[in-house]
């Protein structure tokens, strides 16, 4: 199968180009050229599945001819090895729990099954790989994991300074080995326009074999498709319609679940769920998709201002704003709303929410009244709330409990290299190294 360029400048490249590339060649994201379909069979028998199985059907198509099936069957055994719970608040509303692997945040799937694949395409090349990382709090300390020492790769992190909590800082900047983290004094756009700028600066290029590990890698995005199948095979009623409500940032979670859905899984409807930077919510209802400098707000992993896969949802849509809307509702909540959100559910069901999980759930109950009153929702829990200890002692007046793997990283020195936001800095850095 072949991947093309969004911005369809440039020539279609197999997956390992485009792995390796990470952004194509005209500063696109690449797409699949087909979506495979699913066959009628893999549905009905669903739920009789172990999870490995179900993510290795439903990888396979896309990577059948680069990746030997044995080869392959190793990998996803080696990245589904957690549980991924399907937690009912209510026959109508269900928590699917994305945040028990090694960083408990759902980032782990991609940054695992992206480490398997290039160390994989490592063994065919001799010259290093540096992976270059934005992240506004889960993915770089995913991806790090899911790299740490890993034979000819180099993993740069960029994070926004100030602008993650405590815990996912210490996540980011303790790890050391090949792991090297640089704090940048600007927003996540920033971190995330360096690595772009990176992809397309001739220098760099020559000196240094550049891939991304963030949701604009198509290594990242498959594998975010895995667990919408997941909850699909967990629910008990499949005769009742399922919308999926997800806690959406620089948007790789939703597009994956588009995915899922073209290749035939029985999706009824997506609700985008963001904060107050909520440019693709405005889009869908009716504004023009104006990009603006991101706002900080409690749920800081989706403080985006320019979402990426965005131009990935419109490929999906071929550029039809209406049939976007046909499938995707959106909604936006305030860090008041989100904050009384996690009381809320905390209150009915002894359940506590991590604030971007609170998000997605304001935003199933908004349209589960307005839209969807005979349906059932599956809300995405993308981290777990110790993550995010401040927030949840502000909403509760107590802590979570925090597992120990991460009491362990607060207690680990900090070691990071502060930037400006200016490329030129950024690129000296590189090429220093």
């Amino acid at each position: 199968m072949l991947f093309y360029s969004t911005n369809k400048q440039s020539s279609p490249v197999s997956f390992s180009q485009a792995v390796l590339t990470g952004l194509a060649e005209d500063g696109g994201l690449f797409m699949p050229e087909t979506i495979p379909s699913l066959s009628r069979s893999f549905f009905q028998e669903i739920d009789k599945m172990p999870w490995p199985e179900i993510a290795f059907q439903a990888s396979q198509a896309f990577l059948e001819e680069e990746i030997p099936l044995p080869e392959l069957r190793r990998m996803i055994t080696e990245v589904v090895n957690f549980p991924v719970p399907l937690h009912e608040l209510s026959p109508q509303t269900h928590i699917l729990e994305l945040f028990h692997g090694p960083t408990l945040a759902f980032k782990d799937f991609g940054a695992r099954f992206m480490a398997q694949v290039l160390s994989f395409l490592a063994q065919k090349r001799e010259q290093k790989t540096v992976i270059l990382v934005a992240t506004s709090g889960d993915t770089g300390s995913a991806v790090a994991q899911g790299f740490l020492n890993v034979p000819s790769i180099e993993v740069i992190l960029l994070y926004p300074q100030g602008k993650v909590s405590r815990i996912q800082e210490q996540q980011l900047t303790t790890i050391g080995e090949n792991i090297t983290a640089l704090e940048i004094k600007g927003t996540f756009d920033d971190c995330q326009s360096l690595v772009k700028k990176a992809f397309t600066d001739i220098d760099l290029k020559r000196k240094m074999q550049l891939t991304s590990a963030n949701s604009i890698n198509i290594a990242r995005l498959i594998p975010q498709s895995f667990y919408y199948f997941f909850a699909y095979a967990s629910l008990s009623d499949k005769n009742t319609p399922v919308v999926f409500s997800v806690p959406s940032g620089n948007f790789g979670n939703l597009t994956a679940g588009l995915i899922a859905q073209k290749m035939g899984l029985p999706i009824s409807h997506f609700i985008a769920a963001t904060n107050r930077n909520s440019v693709v919510v405005e889009y869908l209802q009716g504004q023009e998709f104006t990009p603006r400098t991101s706002e900080k707000t409690l749920s800081n992993a989706m403080d985006v201002g320019n979402p990426s896969n965005f131009t990935r949802m419109l490929e999906l849509f071929g550029h039809s704003r209406s049939q976007m809307q046909e499938k995707i509702n959106g909604a936006s909540f305030s860090d008041e709303e989100t904050l009384a959100e996690i009381q809320e559910i905390h209150q009915k069901h002894n359940y506590i929410l991590d604030p971007h999980t609170a998000v997605a759930s304001l935003a199933w109950k908004k349209y589960q009244k307005e839209i969807f009153p005979d349906h059932q929702g599956v809300v995405l829990s993308t981290a777990h709330p110790a993550k995010f200890c401040e927030t949840v002692q502000q909403a509760l007046g107590q802590e979570p409990e925090i597992p120990e793997r991460l009491q362990k990283c607060l207690e680990r020195e900090k070691k990071t290299t502060v930037l400006s936001k200016e490329f030129a800095e950024f690129k000296e850095f590189c090429l220093g190294r």
